[in-house]
């Protein structure tokens, strides 16, 4: 995992142009020294401005303007276009999902980040969506892989809104990050550019699955990772 990164396949020059001019109204005043001040910056700003929605298959820049419209945005909405302002502001990013096992279809899954926080020398998992991040029994941030494993453990784990006057959603929590039978998985070769192509060009032909899978047979798709289980289980 220690290569894996959304930045990797999305360069800062190959994101779209709205997202810089957004990007420099969130960031008016400056931006922080640390990394971690910057990204419960851009949290706060993204949570403050999209009241979200029903869930988006549309072009990431499209897909913006529509969620700071209020016409959509669900967390995998979120953590998408959370992705592109990180490669904006040099912050090195990665989007993570949530399954069951056993597969649970009354459960939706969730989507999150984790960004590596330079002044900290190690990846942090953030929620976007609910503005949370979460910590150890000694108040040191963690990362996803130290989250689940803590979990897992029965530790103890803190978990703090960083957004003011918001408080901590306690069934989200339970829901999305506690059950027991919770798995992470780490979505990996994502092509912002290659599925903003592919969407602003197909869907007035063919249907947005039909799309995900051409670019599937292209081999440009993107891929789960289970670092802590292995995927069969979840169908066991």
């Amino acid at each position: 995992m220690a290569d894996i990164n959304f930045n990797s396949n999305n360069p800062k020059t190959e994101i779209p142009a709205y997202f810089k001019v957004i990007n420099d109204i969130i960031f008016m005043g400056g931006t922080f020294t640390d990394d971690l001040d910057n990204l419960k910056k851009l949290s706060v700003w993204l949570h403050d401005h999209i009241p979200g929605g029903p869930g988006l298959s549309k072009p990431s820049e499209e897909a913006l303007r529509l969620m700071l419209a209020g016409k959509g945005g669900v967390c995998s909405d979120m953590a998408q276009i959370f992705n592109n302002f990180c490669v904006l502001n040099d912050l090195e990013i990665r989007e993570w999902g949530t399954t069951r096992a056993p597969f649970d279809p009354v459960y939706g899954g969730h989507s999150f980040n984790e960004v590596f926080c330079k002044e900290l020398d190690q990846w942090v998992m953030v929620d976007v969506y609910y503005c949370l991040l979460f910590y150890s029994e000694t108040q040191k941030p963690l990362s996803v892989m130290e989250f689940f494993d803590a979990q897992r453990r029965g530790n103890s784990i803190s978990v703090e809104c960083f957004k003011e006057g918001m408080r901590v959603d306690d069934m989200a929590l339970e829901r999305n990050y506690f059950q027991k039978s919770t798995i992470p998985f780490l979505i990996c070769n994502y092509s912002n550019r290659t599925y903003d192509r592919c969407l602003k060009l197909a869907p007035k032909i063919v249907p947005v699955f039909v799309i995900h899978f051409w670019i599937y047979l292209l081999r440009k798709s993107y891929y789960y990772l289970f670092p802590l289980d292995r995927f069969q289980r979840i169908f066991s």
